[in-house]
């Protein structure tokens, strides 16, 4: 809740009415993207449950009360102030607990970076992606004071954009919204939020992006990138300048991304097109509409865990485009799993055919050999230390219109209608699972997931004496749907194999389907809010919020012979039914107080409430993620809704040469739900618990010189210190089978506990150079905090010139970046595929749920405008 957004109390967004956004994305009503497979189920070898596509990437929904367990099937879905200040690029500008971050610093780092990264150089935050331009949302993790990012508050012009996490279907990542290019600042919360801001995710923190707006003056520009291991990213926009004597303006614009692996011959892609059209009503009114598609086809990086980073590499990676080591793996896991159980008739010995109960021969061809690397059989995984493939292959859209409406002097109306679509497939090679229709050992396993949702806020703005009243709500409706399926791949040397971004029908439609969930949510908010100024530098802003949200669907198919209900089809006894969650009164109170010369103290407070989320079975966190309909409706009766009380207070100094804060902050966390992982991926155990009761307390300080006049004018020194201290508070015992693994006073995992931020950056006329160096402290692994990823510190390197005009091109400039300078070799995400337990689960504390970050690269972008 920050006092200049209940200054401003503007609900900015832009969205697209139902029927024109539906003409764009194609009809409401879910495509088949599968067909209907055969209900018989592909034999496997000594079949593992994956958990790369669909859980929570960090602990959080479905469970059961009281610290009783609910056992899932192991994770198997898919993957302005008033303040200005003149400053450099790698600076933002803070207010009260807010920091709005310029489109100078955006600029500050390689173009088309995922623009979190950018959020991640402020205090308190911490971004972390397996590619150094976070392109691969799967391996993506932003975290704000302890609240990971499905639990922050995302807006983008007013449009909620919900949860971050990989594959969602209840939001989209910033990343996948819009071009970074194009986007015009940031304005983060790091405190408790705004009752005003529409989303079902915010607990902790909010995020307000806002895209740039056209030009006045027909124009143009591009860029290009030219990055280490062939990438390569375009960028061009148009501009149509003013059209008429009303301001009618708009802009296009395209942005490509060919981002390469360093360790594997596989690339990531993404191309977007957004654009934007302002129409000016009057002197202060206007209505503005937006558009935005994105396409993303990525070859993610492999997954690893604490035993295959010792045994079997930093660099283990998975086979692709080496379809022949992937096959001969798959024979080995034959041979060793389900040969020797007597599956194959006769038994799997080598080059041959066999009979596995398909109808479908299994075929070992001349020219394969059943063999792992012998590092492999040293790690708990074996066959599953990495996968022919894994990625996805997504598609995105957003749009909308927004009316913001000087209704009188004092009195403003801003109303927003929006929808969004996705469609996503998330993929991996599975070893263990028979192509039925082609013999081959392996088979190509693909996560479908898909939404369509629809909503509009709307809001009053009325400025009555020192009041600045504002009054609004929030409406979507969102249709999701999950599926997962087999498809078959072919025998070695007789076809290409499939690639994880698709198409996957080459060698027929899907032969095994695992499950299947739709369901459709109705999220509805209600906030009141009034920023008092009771004297000159004193701003009190209060209100409260409503929120009431329900979901209704579940599973219409499953299938036990895949692993997956207790039946077939719509009687496979996976949970089905609705629920609700509900919260009349969510209080917020803000105090923001200027004195002095450039003085400020404030003050925060807010409660907030996180609604049920879905997700299919296969361990995600959610009720409908558990194994049964009887675990189902015990949830219905008992499972409570996450419950958070923040606080924060600070102090601020500003002044040209110097800019000094300091703030603390605790927070109650009341029936957060966590997800523990067992075991490796060949044979997991996921369960899903209320932890009851967690604590967090910490502080971030924050110091910027800028002591200098004449030449060294534009030198700047900043320096951030952030220090959190999470531990859960009640004894809650998570051990899913045996043992006694009581988590009061563990600490929270993934997030350091102490980080510390320095940037030092120069600006001369055209040219500037910033060095930024973080240390990111030690981060617990397993609930019990017996593993942990240790410390390191990650360094980075630019320098800009800008040539000004050269004939009839204007503002060309020429940049310079290295990622990771120092060549560290670090782990960015973790707990993708959920945490181990440790201690006595017998876990060891591992899990193969870490990914390492990208090693120094060099980026040089030339761009220019006309």
């Amino acid at each position: 809740m920050r006092n200049g957004q209940f200054l401003r109390a503007r609900l900015l967004g832009t969205a697209v009415l139902g029927g024109v956004i539906g003409s764009m994305i194609g009809a409401p009503a879910f495509a088949q993207t599968a067909p209907q497979p055969a209900t018989s189920s592909a034999p496997s070898a000594k079949k593992p449950v994956h958990a790369r596509h669909g859980a929570a990437k960090a602990a959080t929904p479905a469970a059961s009360s009281g610290g009783t367990h609910v056992s899932v099937r192991p994770t198997a879905a898919p993957r302005a102030a008033a303040e200005a200040l003149d400053v450099t690029a790698s600076r933002h500008v803070s207010h009260g607990a807010e920091a709005s971050i310029s489109r100078a610093m955006l600029e500050s780092q390689v173009a088309g970076t995922n623009i979190l990264k950018a959020v991640g150089q402020l205090p308190g935050v911490s971004f972390s992606s397996s590619d150094p331009l976070g392109i691969d949302t799967w391996g993506t993790s932003v975290y704000v004071r302890g609240f990971f990012q499905d639990s922050i508050g995302m807006t983008l012009d007013g449009i909620p954009l919900n949860d971050q996490t990989y594959t969602s279907v209840n939001g989209v990542n910033i990343a996948d919204a819009w071009i970074s290019d194009d986007i015009a600042g940031v304005e983060t919360s790091q405190g408790a939020g705004g009752v005003d801001l529409p989303g079902n995710s915010s607990l902790g923190g909010t995020m307000r992006f806002h895209t740039a707006d056209p030009k006045d003056k027909v124009g143009a520009k591009v860029s290009q990138v030219f990055g280490s291991y062939g990438t390569l990213r375009t960028y061009a926009r148009v501009d149509s300048g003013a059209l008429n004597q009303t301001g009618t303006k708009f802009y296009t614009a395209y942005s490509r991304s060919d981002e390469r692996k360093y360790d594997a011959d596989t690339p990531g892609f993404m191309q977007t097109v957004n654009g934007k059209l302002v129409q000016p009503i009057g002197h202060d009114s206007r209505i503005t509409a937006m558009f935005n598609w994105n396409d993303a086809e990525v070859w993610g990086y492999a997954d690893k865990s604490l035993s295959i980073l010792k045994n079997a590499g930093w660099r283990t990676e998975s086979w692709a485009p080496n379809y022949r080591g992937a096959y001969n793996a798959s024979e080995y896991a034959w041979m060793n799993g389900a040969g020797n159980s007597g599956t194959c008739t006769p038994a799997c010995t080598g080059p041959g055919t066999y009979d596995v109960g398909s109808g479908t021969p299994l075929v070992f061809p001349a020219g394969t050999t059943p063999t792992i690397p012998a590092s492999w059989q040293n790690t708990n995984e074996g066959v599953g230390t990495a996968y022919y493939d894994a990625g996805q292959s997504t598609r995105d859209y957003l749009g909308g219109i927004d009316a913001d409406l000087a209704l009188t002097n004092a009195l403003r109306w801003n109303t927003v209608f929006y929808a969004g679509a996705f469609d996503g497939n998330a993929t991996y090679g599975d070893p263990w699972t028979q192509s039925p229709g082609t013999g081959a050992p392996l088979s190509e396993e693909v996560w479908q997931n898909a939404y369509r949702r629809f909503g509009f806020t709307s809001a009053f703005t009325w400025h009555i004496g020192r009041h600045t009243i504002n009054v609004g709500g929030w409406y979507e409706n969102n249709s999701q749907r999950a599926g997962l399926y087999w498809y078959n791949e072919p025998v070695y040397g007789q076809g290409a194999p499939l690639k994880t971004v698709g198409p996957y029908t080459t060698y027929g439609a899907a032969f095994q389907q695992g499950y299947g969930f739709t369901w459709n949510t109705n999220s509805f908010q209600f906030h009141v809010m009034d920023a008092w100024r009771p004297v000159e530098g004193l701003t009190v802003t209060y209100g409260f919020r409503s929120m009431l949200q329900t979901t209704a669907g579940g599973a219409n198919y499953g299938n036990v012979d895949a692993g997956y209900g207790t039946g077939v089809g719509v009687d496979s006894g996976l949970p089905s039914g609705s629920m609700t969650s509900a919260a009349a009164f969510l209080p917020a109170v803000n105090l923001d107080y200027h004195f002095g010369r450039g003085h400020e103290v404030y003050f925060d407070f807010a409660e907030n409430m996180r609604p049920f989320m879905v997700a299919p079975s296969g361990g995600s966190v959610s009720p409908w993620a558990v194994s049964s309909q009887d675990a189902f409706k015990a949830l219905q009766r008992s499972l409570p809704n996450e419950r958070d009380f923040t606080y924060v207070v600070g102090y601020r100094y500003t002044s040209r040469k110097l800019q000094a804060s300091i703030d603390g902050y605790h927070s109650d966390v009341y029936n957060r739900l966590i997800s523990a992982s067992v075991g490796s991926l060949n044979n997991p155990i996921t369960s899903v618990v209320n932890s009851k009761h967690a604590v967090m307390w910490g502080m971030d300080a924050a110091l910027t010189l800028q002591p200098f006049e004449g030449l060294a004018r534009g030198l700047a020194w900043t320096n951030s210190i952030s220090y959190n201290h999470f531990t859960y508070a009640d004894h809650v015992n998570i051990c899913p089978l045996a043992g006694d693994c009581d988590i009061k006073g563990t600490k929270m995992l993934a997030y350091p506990q102490v980080m510390y931020k320095t940037s030092l950056s120069y600006e001369y006329k055209g040219a500037s150079a910033h060095f930024d160096v973080n240390y990111y402290g030690k981060r617990y692994f397993s609930y019990m905090n017996d593993t942990h990823i240790s410390p390191y510190w990650m360094a980075n390197l630019g320098a800009k010139y800008r040539f000004g005009n050269l004939s009839v091109l204007k503002n060309v400039t020429l940049a310079f970046e290295v990622y990771n300078l120092f060549n560290q070799k670090y782990i960015a995400m973790m707990g993708e595929n959920g945490f181990p337990i440790g201690g006595q689960s017998g876990d060891g504390g591992d899990y193969q749920s870490l990914e390492r970050g990208a090693v120094r690269e060099y980026f040089g972008t030339i761009s220019a405008e006309y």
